[in-house]
Order: C-alpha cells, then sequence, then structure tokens
C-alpha cells in the first residue's frame, strides 16, 4: 500500500505532467498555424507590398493604406481608453467607498469584457456613425475600440495597484503627501509594470478586431489615404476578410491574404515585445 505523502506525489508528477504536454501541444499547434500562414503568405512579402497603394482591384501593389489605417485606429483607441481606464481604475482602488456600488461596477466591467465584439462593433454604429453623425470614419471606429478594450484597462490596471504594498501609501503619507501626490508619484509608478501589459494586450487586441472596425471605420479600398480623422480607412484585419470572402478574385490573391496576414502578426508581435521591453526596464528601475 502507498502512503498518503507517496499517493500525493504520484498526483503532483501526473498533474505537472499533463500540465507540461498541454503546453507543449499548445506551443506546437501554435507553431504550425504561423508557419502554415508563413508558407503560404511568405511570396507576398517585399518592400513593395509594404509601401505601395493596391492596385488592379486589389490583386496587385500594396497594403500601405492598411497597415497606415491600423496605425490610427490604435493610437485613436489608446487615446480614448488609456486614460479614462486608468483613472477609473484608481478611482475603483483608491477613492470608491462604497463597496456595493465597487462590487456593481467590477461586475459590469466582468460582463463588457465578455461581450462579443460585433456587438461593440453595432453599438458604435448605432451611437457614433448615425446617433452623434460621425459617420463611417476614423474618430468613430476610434471611439468603438476604446470602449471595447476599457475592460482590459481598467481590470489589469486594478490588479497591478492592489500589488503595490499598503505600506507604501501609509509611508508617503506620514511624510507629509497628500493623498493624490501618493497614487501619482508612489502607487502608479509601482504598478507601472502591469499596467503597461494591460495596455499592449488592448493595442494588439485593436490592432486584429474586424467585427468593430468593419461597421464603423473601415472600407475595402480607399484611393487616397486619410486626411482627417472623419476619413474612412483601410486597415489589415478587414483587408484580410474582405479579400478572402468577398474579393473578386479570391483564389489570385489568396498569398496577398496570408501576406497581409503575416504583417498583421508581426505587428501585434512587435507591439508585445515592445511592452516586454518596458516592463523589464520599469521593474529593473523600481528594483535598483
Amino acid at each position: 500500500m502507498l502512503s498518503q505523502q507517496a499517493k500525493s506525489d504520484a498526483i503532483e508528477k501526473a498533474a505537472f505532467s499533463l500540465i507540461r504536454i498541454m503546453s507543449y501541444l499548445i506551443l506546437a499547434f501554435l507553431i504550425f498555424i504561423i508557419g502554415y500562414i508563413i508558407a503560404k503568405g511568405y511570396s507576398a512579402l517585399s518592400w513593395e507590398f509594404i509601401s505601395e497603394m493596391p492596385k488592379d482591384e486589389m490583386t496587385r501593389g500594396g497594403i500601405f493604406p492598411a497597415i497606415l489605417g491600423t496605425f490610427y485606429l490604435m493610437i485613436g483607441s489608446a487615446l480614448v481608453s488609456i486614460p479614462i481606464g486608468i483613472i477609473t481604475a484608481v478611482y475603483l482602488t483608491e477613492y470608491a467607498g462604497m463597496p456595493l456600488l465597487v462590487k456593481i461596477i467590477r461586475v459590469g466591467v466582468s460582463n463588457l469584457a465578455g461581450v462579443p465584439s460585433v456587438v461593440f462593433g453595432l453599438f458604435g454604429l448605432s451611437l457614433f456613425v448615425v446617433f452623434l453623425d460621425f459617420g463611417t470614419s476614423i474618430l468613430a471606429g476610434s471611439l468603438t475600440l476604446g470602449v471595447l478594450n476599457l475592460p482590459v484597462i481598467i481590470r489589469s490596471t486594478e490588479e497591478a495597484l492592489m500589488t503595490v504594498p499598503r505600506t507604501y501609501r501609509e509611508a508617503s503619507l506620514s511624510l507629509g503627501a497628500t493623498r493624490l501626490q501618493t497614487i501619482f508619484r508612489i502607487v502608479v509608478p509601482n504598478a507601472l509594470p502591469g499596467i503597461l501589459t494591460g495596455v499592449m494586450l488592448s493595442l494588439g487586441r485593436a490592432a486584429g478586431e474586424t467585427a468593430p472596425i468593419m461597421f464603423t471605420a473601415a472600407s475595402y479600398y480607399a484611393p487616397e489615404l486619410p486626411n482627417s480623422i472623419f476619413s474612412e480607412v483601410m486597415a489589415l484585419p478587414y483587408h484580410i476578410y474582405v479579400m478572402a470572402t468577398a474579393g473578386t478574385h479570391i483564389l489570385e490573391t489568396r498569398h496577398l491574404q496570408y501576406g497581409t496576414a503575416i504583417i498583421l502578426i508581426l505587428l501585434v508581435l512587435a507591439l508585445n515585445s515592445i511592452g516586454l521591453f518596458l516592463r523589464y526596464r520599469f521593474r529593473k528601475q523600481l528594483k535598483g
């Protein structure tokens, strides 16, 4: 008969082995997907593909307008969601004194995080495009993506703020600092690595979403680059979707579809890499 300790050790080893196997399977699946996309789309990659306008009914030329439009939407959504998200998280963590109200707000934020992105797209269409009469534009798309990203930034910022020890706040207040000075000079800087993680995740999500922008900002083809926040834009995820489902030359442009997907993956990877680098730098400064 095995002892209780031996049984516990065996169960623990089996659990860790299962977790390891599942991790390897997920990694292998990810490598297979990325490898498949690269194999199908590497032939489309060139400097002209990145820097030129599309030509001949999207069968030739480049995707520069889609790259530029994606950057515009990312920046616009960041300007909307980051300040509001961080201020909301600071209020919930540091100021809100009514536990019931805080619970209601947190439940609402958690529910918003689980709402399908197409619902946000319809919300943006109703409010920003139709009611506020912004039309299909960068502004409407940015506002919609900003609302979409709010739950991610609020929750990640809240968690980051909660990891800052209470003694930091008490020490700052005991030295004569005001509550506002304590929050923005002590608490937020120490929580910055965690806040950056949420920000980068939200930017990556904004870059890859299709449903919200197809109702509010994106167009299949724009002959000119956008010249104001009320202009329509091309965007990488919507460009892939249209070329793969509704284009007139779907089979002929298959390599362009996968090539665009590679560029989008590289963009999101670059954002995540920047976030990891900044997080490492800030953590190093805090420890130093």
